[in-house]
This record gives C-alpha cells, sequence and structure tokens, in this order.
C-alpha cells in the first residue's frame, strides 16, 4: 500500500504517476496533508509529525503488503520530522520527481510538472 501525504491527490496525478505507483505498492490511500502553521515551533512540529506518524502506522497495520510506503511531500520541517519518525519505524519513504517546464506569455508565467520517477528518502 502507498499512503499518500502530499497536497495531491492521486486524483490529481497523471496516468503515468498512478501506474507506477499501483505496481510498486499496490492500493494508493490518500492522507490528508495538514496545514502546517508557520509560526508554529519545534515542539509543535514534532507533536504534529507524531501524530500522523500514529495514523500512519494504523493505516499501513491493515495491510500484510511488504511493499508499503508513505508517498510525503509538503512543508518542509514538517516532512523532515515525519519522515525520520516513519524511518526508525522501518517504513519506506519517497517523494516524486518530476521535470518542470515553464511557459512564458503574455498572459502570464504557466509553470507544468511532468511525473519522472519516485525516489526514496
Amino acid at each position: 500500500m502507498l499512503l499518500n501525504l502530499s497536497n495531491h491527490p492521486k486524483s490529481s496525478w497523471s496516468v503515468y504517476q498512478k501506474t507506477e505507483a499501483v505496481n510498486k505498492y499496490g492500493e494508493i490511500l490518500d492522507i490528508f496533508f495538514p496545514s502546517v502553521d508557520p509560526y508554529a515551533d519545534r515542539d509543535y512540529i514534532d507533536k504534529l509529525a507524531e501524530d500522523y506518524l500514529q495514523t500512519c502506522l494504523n493505516k499501513l497495520q491493515l495491510t500484510k503488503d511488504v511493499h508499503n510506503a508513505v508517498h510525503l511531500m509538503g512543508e518542509h520541517t514538517f516532512v523532515f520530522s515525519l519522515t525520520n519518525k516513519l524511518k526508525k519505524n522501518n517504513i519506506k519513504v519517497i517523494s516524486s520527481t518530476s521535470n518542470r517546464n515553464a511557459l512564458i506569455t503574455e498572459e502570464g508565467k504557466f509553470v507544468q510538472f511532468n511525473f519522472v520517477r519516485f525516489r526514496e528518502y
């Protein structure tokens, strides 16, 4: 199972990204990414990461799949804290890589990200 803990639900992923995820991890389950208070201190981040660690562990305990992973992308200090906690619990943590294509027109700048692969933290 792949837990998708990001601001991009699987419904917004490209066909290629979904296919890669399913081939490597089986089922994909979205988990809401928290809104991280920019004024929060380290203790707040650590507590939030601990709460999400428990959520992830609870979801992953429901499956016997040996290919479990957490796709984790978002606010950097939270991601760093949760990644460390997940890895200490022997949970694989991955991010998605992409090519960034920018197009500048008279209407403005448009950026499109094209999924390339998953990369382990």
